[in-house]
């Protein structure tokens, strides 16, 4: 049996898991092994990729505006102009909790320098406050996900196969086993919702994080909503109008009460029938803020609950996996350990996850 040796196995099937692979092998010079599936054009969606989201943490928002623009040149040279749009997504809610939540995402947006505008209530509904936040990036995973894996190609990250077995250990080091030959990997980086699941187990499932039945739904054409993308802050429910007028609505619950809410949220006037759906299970972290860093401080890493906007902080993350993170970066995702105490949670959001 032959041995050779890598830095890193990330797994995950999701933009942010093929960009932390592609710039830790490209920018810092690591031999990188990535094991996740590409399944973005024929898979209904799970979640979407925006670069902004209901936070409500000024750090979080600087971080933000701070790396748009390096992950934007990156994402354009992978994937070409295809691989994202602008978009004016509308945040709302029914709830005076969420109403709240809302007027202090528009103040923190516009001290960010980010337009931010009150949506009335003809075009969402009574009863319901409304933020549109203008000029926000949406990405598009199924050209995007062919870009990001010849791009990987390119830079000599191993893909694992499906005859190949990885085993991820709870030293946080992991094992890739193909034929007669071995490859003992230094650090595995569980990095989307799958990955945890799949390769935490119980002894070591962290109180930060709990599980949740999600569905999404594919509709037929339907008649407009009011934005391209669509969020509603009470229970985390995400809709995305598609080029031909079908609907995505990603969200929490089976199939039957998930169907049954989003047929009250659409209304009457906006009948529909399902082209397509599907059930699965997504992690919600307690003080719905981002998750990171190693298990017990010597497992796997794990990144979870970013939300929408977790592909546009790729390049931070990849370079605080190299410890060459700057000040700012360090602190932020420093602060959001996966073993934190969540109670009380000094880094908090509000509906942070999609």
């Amino acid at each position: 049996m032959s041995e050779t040796r890598a830095d890193f196995v990330i797994i995950g099937s999701t933009p942010l898991a093929r960009l932390v692979a592609g710039l830790l092998a490209s920018v810092h010079g690591k031999s990188v092994v990535f094991s996740g599936e590409s399944q973005s054009g024929y898979r209904l969606p799970r979640a979407i990729d925006l670069s902004v989201a209901p936070i409500t943490r000024p750090e979080t928002w600087g971080l933000l505006k701070a790396g748009l623009p390096e992950a934007l040149k990156l994402l354009s040279r992978i994937g070409g102009r295809g691989a994202w749009s602008r978009v004016d997504p509308i945040f709302f809610s029914e709830a005076a909790a969420g109403k709240e939540a809302l007027a202090h995402i528009r103040h923190m947006a516009l001290a960010f320098g980010h337009a931010a505008e009150l949506v009335p209530a003809s075009a969402i509904g009574p009863g319901r406050s409304g933020l549109l936040l203008r000029d926000a990036v949406l990405l598009h995973r199924p050209t995007l996900e062919a870009g990001l894996d010849r791009w990987l190609d390119q830079h000599g990250v191993r893909r694992c196969g499906e005859s190949e077995t990885l085993t991820v250990r709870s030293s946080g080091s992991a094992e890739l086993v193909s034929g007669a030959d071995r490859i003992e990997i230094e650090q595995a980086v569980l990095a989307d919702d799958a990955a945890v699941i799949d390769h935490v187990p119980g002894p070591l499932w962290p109180a930060l994080l709990t599980r949740h039945v999600t569905s999404t739904i594919f509709t037929e054409p339907t008649r407009p909503i009011a934005a391209t993308v669509m969020h509603r802050l009470d229970t985390g429910l995400t809709l995305v109008q598609q080029p031909g007028r079908g609907i995505a609505a990603i969200g929490p619950g089976a199939i039957d009460p998930f169907a049954a809410a989003l047929g009250t949220l659409l209304g009457r006037e906006r009948e529909f029938r399902q082209a397509g759906q599907s059930s699965y299970e997504a992690l919600v972290t307690v003080d719905a803020a981002p998750a990171v860093g190693r298990l017990r401080g010597s497992g796997p890493d794990i990144l979870a609950g970013l939300g929408p906007s977790g592909a546009f902080l790729a390049p931070a993350i990849a370079r605080w996996l190299c410890g060459k993170a700057d000040p700012a970066e360090n602190a932020w995702l420093g602060a959001r350990l996966v073993d934190r105490r969540a109670a009380p949670s000094a880094v908090a959001e509000y509906g942070c996850a999609a």
